[in-house]
Formats: structure tokens, sequence, C-alpha cells
């Protein structure tokens, strides 16, 4: 039956394009100024009392900036970063952020990290934020 085949080369080519590597980077303007700046009053009234206000660090949380923060994240992408945010964060009240608020955090702290801005928003859905690679430095073109 020839049905087979063809079942057996769409399962193999989905699988395929589900693997498929990121096509963006965080170099490329994923996010905007207005979203960023949404962020940073998101971040200041959640995320800065462990933090820290300058995304520096405390005493039991690790930096979001600079170069310690950008190395650990390295490869990932900003879909990985999303859910850790989304999921353990706040510290005292994993999963208290929305999707939007999540977001916003993860604009503020790409600009932070002097990540470009853009013109399209930073998504709010996982699969589209694994399209983007976190990238400690500048890629070469």
């Amino acid at each position: 039956m020839k049905i087979v085949p063809i079942l057996v080369c769409a399962v193999a080519l989905s699988a395929l394009l589900a693997q498929s590597p990121p096509t963006r980077s965080v170099w490329d303007g994923v996010y905007t100024d207005e979203q960023a700046q949404r962020g940073q009053a998101v971040y200041s009234r959640e995320c800065a009392a462990c933090h820290g206000s300058g995304l520096t660090g405390g005493e039991e949380a690790p930096p979001l900036a600079g170069g310690t923060f950008t190395s650990n994240w390295n490869g990932l992408t900003a879909g990985d970063l999303f859910e850790r945010i989304r999921i353990s964060m706040p510290a005292d009240r994993p999963g208290h952020l929305n999707r939007e608020q999540v977001a916003d955090v993860l604009a503020y702290i790409f600009k932070a990290n002097e990540f470009p801005a853009g013109k399209t928003e930073l998504q709010r859905q996982v699969e589209w934020l694994r399209d983007i690679r976190f990238e400690a430095t500048r890629p070469q073109k």
C-alpha cells in the first residue's frame, strides 16, 4: 500500500522540523524598548529584592546581567530562559507571573545585557521563543 511510505515520510519530516536549530539570535532585535520598560517595572516589583536593582544578584540569587549570566545561558534559547522564569520565579511564589509579565521581564533582562531592541515584541509562547538562540557575544556576519 502506498499510504504507509507517505505516512513514514510525513512523520520523519515533522520530526526533522521539530529538531531544527534556532534561526534567530538575541542579537536580532527580538524585543521592543517599550516592552523592556514594562519589564523593568515588573522586575522592580517582583525580582529586585533577590536579584538586586541592578540585576547584579544577591546572597542566594544569581546575577541576571553581565558575563557570568550570559556565559551560563550561552547556547540555550530564549524559550529555555522564559520557562525557567515562568516556572520557578519569583522564588517565594513560583509561577506567580503571567506569560506577558515573564516576556516583559525577559525583554528587560535582554536590554540590561545590551542586546539590541527591535520593532516586534518578544513573544509569550515558548514554542516561538525556542527559535531564538541565546548568544553571549555578537555573531560575526
